[in-house]
């Protein structure tokens, strides 16, 4: 049954593509297809140190439009992804209100995503398990 999970997560995500049930224990990953505007599309919810799904696959020089939010929380939290090199630079503020994010991947590889945020002397929210990937896959 722990297979089922991811698929489960996926489904409830986008319908925009297919997921995969290969996905890592752990691990929620999502793939996301050319949906008829021409745009990947995937949404993306973070909470309590977490990002779901954790692994987003997209397709190399085909728009991507990210949907992100966080639950209510009095944590603030942000999204990262700091890879100019594929043209991929985000750096947001997030918030319960799902916020549209646009980029034009240009280069295959992984790349993190990421929260931030620290509070004074503690773990940052990435090193409590806050982050995950970026697949541009041609």
């Amino acid at each position: 049954m722990k297979s089922a999970a991811p698929f489960l997560v996926c489904l409830g995500l986008a319908g925009v593509g297919p997921c995969l049930a290969d996905a890592a224990p752990g691990e929620t990953a999502y793939r996301a297809s050319r949906a008829a505007d021409g745009v990947q599309h995937a949404r993306i919810e973070g909470g309590a140190y977490f990002f779901k799904p954790n692994r987003v696959i997209v397709k190399l020089n085909v728009p991507v439009e990210l949907t992100v939010s966080v639950g209510r929380s009095v944590i603030p939290h942000t999204l990262v992804i700091q890879a100019p090199e594929a043209g991929i630079v985000v750096d947001e503020d997030l918030s319960s209100e799902p916020k549209k994010i646009r980029f034009t991947p240009t280069a295959a590889g992984s790349y993190p995503f990421y929260c931030r945020n620290r509070l004074l002397f503690f773990e940052s929210h990435r090193e409590k398990g806050m982050e995950g990937v970026l697949d541009v896959v041609e």
